[in-house]
């Protein structure tokens, strides 16, 4: 495997990671979205190998007697997510650096197999009153599901101090300012 850089982002939900991440890819051309594996089926509109690699449950289990991922969990029972050591690959061959989205706990996985190469980074909103309200603007969490969203972040801020890099998600131009200089200065691009 080559060992070119790789950057890795994680957040809360409702951290704006999402937006973060699309503004980082179009302000960086060094760098290519890496494209995570799972076994949950398609949504409307999503390709395998754009969106996700979607495989069956059988064919993931395979991928990793195999030993294919860097990391992988079972987010749910039945549904794997994980990082292809290939699309890492994939992409340090066409000259670029891999841009992992992913859960805290993948991120920590990745960033320890590959200390010397990756800078983790980890996007937290303000407080989590402002996550809770970003999330209920959104329009798409019953209660139940909203507080299952906080008690998560509330878990997953408490691992921010194990990565390379915090960034307050407070002013979306100014966090994008910070995303893109922490990346360009450790990739020296």
């Amino acid at each position: 495997m080559s060992t070119g850089k790789i950057i890795i982002i994680t957040a809360p939900s409702g951290s704006g990671k999402t937006t973060l991440v699309k503004r980082l890819l179009a302000s960086c051309p060094f760098l290519e979205f890496s494209i995570s594996a799972c076994t949950r089926p398609p949504r409307a509109g999503e390709q395998h190998g754009k969106d996700y690699y979607f495989y069956t449950e059988d064919e993931f289990k395979k991928l990793i007697a195999e030993e294919a991922f860097i990391e992988w969990e079972m987010v749910y029972t039945g549904k794997y997510y994980g990082t292809l050591k290939s699309e890492l690959q994939r992409i340090w061959d066409d000259k670029k650096s891999p841009l992992v989205d992913i859960d805290v706990q993948g991120a920590l996985a990745i960033s320890n197999k590959y200390r010397a190469i990756s800078r983790s980074i980890f996007i937290e909103a303000p407080s989590l009153d402002v996550l809770r309200q970003r999330l209920q603007n959104r329009g798409t969490e019953n209660e139940h599901s909203l507080e299952e969203r906080v008690s998560k972040a509330r878990l997953e801020l408490t691992f921010a101090p194990q990565f390379d890099e915090i960034i307050i998600n407070d002013d979306l131009d100014k966090a994008t300012q910070q995303l893109i200089h922490v990346v360009q200065e450790f990739t020296s691009c």
